[in-house]
């Protein structure tokens, strides 16, 4: 029997409930109010109690995504669902609320109608998730082992548990009890044809979701070498999507012919251009990492070096400190500390010059490759251009063509020589020879623009992408320069702070 929903509001679980939920159930002593100061990262919470708080509808968690164990007992829920973030989730107790139905099950539990079920799996279209691709909702949570469904009206149902127990076959516990095996061989005889029908649906949504994967992976690769689209019909049908002038003058006598000679040169061309920005990604993509080869080669030699100077050093000085600290002559340990301040000095200016000659290797590697990236996009460039400028010709080809059917069309009209057959809106375009040339030239320019645009946006994102690239790469240079620096003066003032605390004991004794 469903709970009522008595005096109070119903409530939604907002941020400002789960911010209290989280703070009351962390830790109390200073930890806790240091996190309440800094914030709380929900991902770091493991466990939730969101029980007696009168939550309508479940939402709102998906940043839990580390959750293991959510209470939500005691409310007035109907409906499990908004939990697919919460893939860990091992114990989930919804007791004593107002779900009459589990999301996904409704098939089976209400109708027992398999012909329904199956109709459920095959219309399973547009899934972005794992989740998504469960007809039976609670089979998502791969990890659960404990769920608390008592006090809900879903409970009322005969086939419950048995139900359950089939379809979540790595459940420990239900209902606060432990799922006796009796139960679970009677569940997966009474549902066995049911599962399997599910584990096929199932099977056959993941086999789409992981096709779904791959073109969308390979769509990205295309993407990164800024061809997409161009490995078919997309561009030339993208030019007629929007041109209705295009779909009158297709009713034009001779133009069926003229647009499929049109269409089958053009889309070779996108082919051949798909082809080579495919080819030349990968060029770029080769350069780069030659690049960092070389750059993270040239890094490692100057750091050997630094390390052996640095060795060196320490070795020499260790000895001369060992004879400066057993010395009794004043005036000789004197003069050993002034040797030591200079061989700090002579080790500084050393590790600097190594670091300065290092810089100038990483900016000739860095200009080289400035240079061969530059003359790759350049060539690219020119190369994309080249091809769009055959699009546009043959664009050009088929207006003049086209303009020539259109005047053609018109003079028979005029002389009542054209007998076949024009719906009106095409009609109504050779009421005069403006009429219908501003139609053909109409058309003609949307062509163009498609053509234009698809070209600045390649170009366009050739020298994004440069420029981005060899920004990173100055910018890390920099960051790399400055960090070296950096330690190589903390190194020397670490030793120099040592001989300035020998000489301050000289003076004492």
């Amino acid at each position: 029997m469903s709970r009522l929903y008595d005096t109070i509001e119903p409530n939604v679980i907002d941020e400002k409930m789960l911010q209290k939920a989280v703070e009351e159930q962390g830790p109390q002593e200073e930890l806790g109010q240091l996190a309440k100061r800094e914030g709380i990262d929900y991902k770091d919470v493991t466990e939730l109690q969101l029980d007696f708080r009168n939550i309508l509808k479940i939402d709102n968690l998906w940043q839990f995504v580390n959750l293991t164990k959510l209470q939500l007992d005691n409310n007035i829920i109907e409906k499990i669902e908004a939990l697919d973030s919460l893939v860990h989730l091992i114990w989930l107790d919804l007791s004593f609320n107002n779900i009459e139905v589990i999301e996904g099950l409704e098939a089976l539990v209400k109708l027992q109608d398999l012909s329904l079920y199956n109709n459920r799996i095959s219309k399973i279209e547009n899934l972005d998730t794992l989740q998504e691709l469960q007809v039976v909702y609670l089979r998502q949570f791969k990890n659960l082992r404990t769920l608390n469904l008592t006090g809900n009206p879903v409970c009322e149902n005969e086939q419950y548990s048995m139900f359950i127990a089939a379809h979540l076959p790595d459940l420990v516990y239900l209902d606060f009890r432990l799922v006796d095996e009796n139960t679970r061989e009677l569940a997966d005889i009474k549902y066995q044809y049911v599962i399997d029908e599910l584990k096929q649906g199932e099977a056959q949504a993941l086999a789409k979701l992981v096709e779904e994967q791959a073109k969308q992976k390979e769509l990205e690769h295309h993407k990164a070498a800024y061809v997409e689209y161009l490995n078919g019909p997309f561009l030339f049908e993208s030019m007629y999507a929007e041109d209705t002038e295009a779909a009158k003058l297709a009713y034009l006598p001779g133009m069926a012919d003229l647009l499929e000679t049109y269409k089958s040169k053009f889309v070779l061309i996108c082919e051949n251009l798909f082809a080579y920005g495919l080819k030349e990604h990968e060029k770029r993509e080769a350069e780069v990492s030659t690049f960092y080869e070389c750059l993270q080669e040239a890094i490692q030699d100057s750091q050997q070096q630094s390390t052996k100077i640095i060795l060196d050093f320490e070795n020499d000085s260790q000895g001369l400190l060992d004879v400066i600290q057993n010395l009794s002559n004043f005036e000789i340990a004197d003069s050993k500390l002034v040797k030591y301040n200079e061989d700090i000095t002579q080790l500084s200016d050393m590790l600097m010059t190594l670091e300065m000659q290092t810089v100038d290797q990483l900016e000739e590697i860095i200009k080289d490759f400035e240079r061969n990236i530059a003359d790759q996009v350049s060539t690219f460039i020119e190369n994309v251009q080249g091809m769009m400028a055959q699009c546009r010709d043959l664009e050009n080809h088929h207006h003049e063509k086209l303009l020539e059917i259109a005047i053609t069309t018109l003079e028979k009209i005029v002389k009542s020589e054209f007998d076949e057959e024009m719906p009106d809106d095409v009609r109504l375009l050779f009421v005069d020879k403006d009429t219908i040339v501003n139609a053909v030239n109409a058309s003609h320019d949307i062509h163009l623009l498609k053509i234009d645009n698809r070209e600045d946006d390649i170009i366009t994102k050739a020298n994004s992408w440069s420029s981005s690239v060899i920004e990173e790469v100055h910018k890390n240079e920099l960051s790399r320069n400055r960090n070296r620096v950096r330690e190589i003066n903390q190194y020397i003032d670490h030793l120099q702070e040592e001989l300035d605390n020998m000489e301050s004991l000289e003076q004492m004794e």
